[in-house]
């Protein structure tokens, strides 16, 4: 089969032949339709070997594409359900499967967990990138059936490709107890983590979303997703807190999203803290790089709880499946833009420059 292969750090991407996966027992092969470009890709591979090497690559030459979505060809002996023909979305967070965190539940927490055609969290991730080594910029590729989600028919492939990171947002979410009545405050609302919270809120039945973002423009294309209950403000025209709270009666909002990207500096995630109300909850999924001067003190006095969220789980996944096919998740409002897998090059370059900010999607599509 044909891939798009990653020969040495800082390099381009090559077209290689090379051999299709073999199924395991309980492994599926999936033909990749369409292979969304994380926009951050470009980045990790030419610094992450220097920058961080606590977060290591597979081994080199390496078929990258975390976010892969297509139809199975192939179960294993093993696999009862799945069948060829099913539509679906790898989640690409893979586990030991049998370490302590993995065998009480908790896989995300698996010393080795492993993003499948990205990187690793930890020096034994190495072995799993051999296990499942290709990633969605190949004609095909293997994973464990525990890491499919189903797609319904009536919610295109292009939109299962933002499945990364609309379960980032949609497990933050959850993990900050937003649901019907919720007010949520969204920091970093036109960047890709930012316009996916936004829509899942949404979604969640949240009935105050607050975007915060500097681009008017895009800001302004946030809040005309729905109007009535979007309101949108360009930092630094307003104190987060004070706008905040003359839309809330003075209390502040329930639940604080910080999306924000690794260009933000930590003023801006410290004016989301202090604009949730009493009892508040903060989740952090973005890339914020500063240290935080937090208060301890004063956070436990107004019962404030700061949570830390990484990835989501196949069952998050299955749900946001089910609201994409009902409509509650409106994908709609999401562009796609595509090229073959021969263009790899260009769609990662895309991918990092995108002038659509959050609602642009590129798209690596391998058998066009």
């Amino acid at each position: 089969m044909r891939a798009a292969r990653l020969h040495e750090v800082g390099g381009k991407f090559q077209i290689d032949e090379i051999e299709k996966p073999v199924p395991g027992d309980q492994d599926v092969i999936v033909r990749v339709e369409a292979a969304a470009i994380v926009q951050n890709l470009r980045n990790v591979i030419n610094t992450y070997p220097t920058v961080k090497p606590f977060l290591p690559l597979p081994q080199l030459p390496a078929v990258f594409g975390m976010d892969s979505a297509g139809v199975i060809t192939e179960v294993g002996s093993r696999v009862r359900n799945l069948k060829p023909g099913d539509r679906v979305y790898i989640n690409p967070g893979l586990d030991s499967g049998d370490s302590w965190a993995a065998r009480n539940g908790e896989p995300m927490n698996d010393p080795a967990y492993t993003f499948m055609g990205y990187f690793g969290f930890g020096p034994d991730s190495a072995e799993i990138h051999k296990d499942y080594p290709y990633g969605g910029l190949a004609e095909y590729v293997k994973a464990p059936v525990k890491n499919v989600i189903v797609i319904p028919e009536n919610v295109p492939l292009d939109h299962a490709t933002r499945f990364g990171y609309l379960g980032t947002a949609y497990s933050g979410l959850r993990k900050g107890d937003v649901r019907a009545g919720s007010s949520v405050l969204i920091h970093g609302a036109t960047g890709t983590l930012g316009v996916n919270a936004v829509l899942l809120a949404r979604a969640m039945g949240a009935t105050q979303i607050f975007a915060v973002a500097r681009n008017k423009e895009r800001l302004e294309r946030v809040r005309q997703i729905d109007p009535a209950r979007i309101k949108v403000l360009s930092f630094g025209e307003q104190e987060v807190g004070e706008w905040v709270r003359s839309h809330t009666d003075g209390r502040g909002v329930d639940v604080f999203l910080d999306a924000t990207g690794d260009t933000a500096t930590a003023d801006v995630t410290m004016a989301g803290i202090w604009a949730l109300r009493r009892g508040g909850r903060m989740v952090s999924i973005g890339a914020m790089p500063e240290d935080l001067p937090i208060p301890m003190y004063r956070l436990m006095t107004m019962h404030i709880s700061i949570i830390g969220s990484l990835w989501f789980t196949t069952a998050e996944g299955e749900d946001m499946a089910r609201m994409a096919a009902a409509g509650t998740l409106d994908l709609s409002h999401l562009d796609a833009y595509h090229f073959p897998l021969e263009q790899a090059n260009e769609a990662v370059q895309a991918a990092a420059n995108h002038r659509d900010g959050g609602f642009a999607s590129v798209i690596v599509q391998p058998h066009k």
